[in-house]
């Protein structure tokens, strides 16, 4: 297959290396990595498998059609979603090709990790959970009387371990009815004792990412574990519910299940017990060099499980301006089960 990649994380994948001006070019027996002047000692050092070639800032794309020109070949498969219309309409407007559209064709090719792969994945998983350790000791010293604002500020330092590390994205750290929204931006909401605390959160290592939710009742020995105890007796059947729907997902992963499967495992536990409207995304997603990858686990997915797939589970129950519980880990399907890496 001849293709051509403009993704950062994509062209990584292929070669080793990646900036944000970059171009990979594949054909059936060689490739190529385009890159501007800035970027050409780098590209030189560590790309692999693949002729390293110096594009014109003012014209980027100059040189890469002339090596599509020089290939003669008839069909090129790109993902529409990594091009601009402008990019696109100025690479495929001079080349008579035809130009195939084949969106996450990259992510396809890396559904199934490798080894290596898998041994970075739970390296980051490792240095995720002990960021989750880390700021629950803060919370538990100096987290009371707090913002989530300042404990959002305090969990991105944390997680990236005051600049060792990078973010798979920007943490979520949400309180009460705040953690009702799966996506909560932080407010001036004050921390206080006996309130609910969501955190979602990762770390990359060796660019790969780490995924994990807790929510915890928040008091001197709070914890990121799943042994979560509310006075409240609704937050405790919705977190106990939460939970139980989680550990029936992870119950049925395994190489040759549906995701969709996967997903209805636990959303008919949500169902049954009478919040299945409150569940309002799918269960998880692939997990890699891009923190939203393949395979999706939903209710529509038409993905099938493979072994060495790396997906997370986390379903959840938002009650509109109460309060929301969300629990995730991150899990590798095998032949006959399932790993969960945290």
């Amino acid at each position: 297959m001849n293709y051509i990649l403009k993704d950062e994380n994509a062209v990584y994948h292929e070669c080793g290396f990646s900036c944000d001006n970059e171009i990979f070019l594949k054909f059936e027996n060689d490739a190529f990595f385009f890159t501007d002047a800035r970027y050409l000692t780098e590209a030189n050092e560590f790309v692999k498998n693949a002729e390293v070639v110096l594009m014109d800032r003012r014209d980027p794309l100059k040189a890469v059609r002339q090596y599509i020109r020089k290939a003669a070949i008839k069909a090129l498969v790109y993902n529409p979603q990594e091009w601009s219309m402008e990019e696109f309409e100025s690479l495929s407007s001079k080349l008579n090709i035809n130009f195939r559209k084949n969106i996450n064709f990259s992510q396809k090719k890396r559904i199934i990790k490798s080894r290596d792969e898998l041994n970075v994945l739970k390296e980051a998983a490792r240095l995720g959970a002990l960021a989750f350790d880390n700021f629950a000791k803060y919370i538990q010293k100096r987290g009371i009387g707090q913002s989530e604002k300042k404990l959002f500020n305090e969990a991105e330092n944390i997680f990236k371990d005051y600049g060792e590390l990078e973010l798979s994205f920007s943490p979520i750290v949400a309180l009460d009815e705040n953690a009702a929204k799966p996506h909560a931006l932080p407010s001036d909401k004050i921390l206080k004792k006996d309130i609910l605390l969501l955190l979602d959160a990762g770390v990359k290592y060796q660019r790969y990412c780490s995924d994990r939710t807790r929510t915890a009742n928040v008091d001197e020995n709070m914890v990121f574990d799943k042994s979560a105890k509310f006075a409240d007796a609704k937050k405790q059947k919705i977190y106990d519910t939460v939970l139980k729907a989680q550990e029936a997902s992870i119950k049925k992963v395994r190489a040759g299940v549906s995701a969709s499967e996967i997903d209805k495992a636990g959303r008919e536990v949500i169902e049954k017990a009478g919040f299945g409207k409150y569940f309002i995304h799918s269960t998880g997603h692939g997990v890699g060099l891009d923190i939203h990858e393949l395979p999706v686990i939903g209710a529509r997915s038409q993905d099938m499980i493979e072994e060495n797939m790396v997906f997370t589970i986390e379903p959840g129950i938002y009650i509109p301006n109460e309060f929301g519980v969300r629990i995730e880990d991150t899990v590798i399907a095998k032949s006959n089960g399932v790993e969960v890496i945290g």
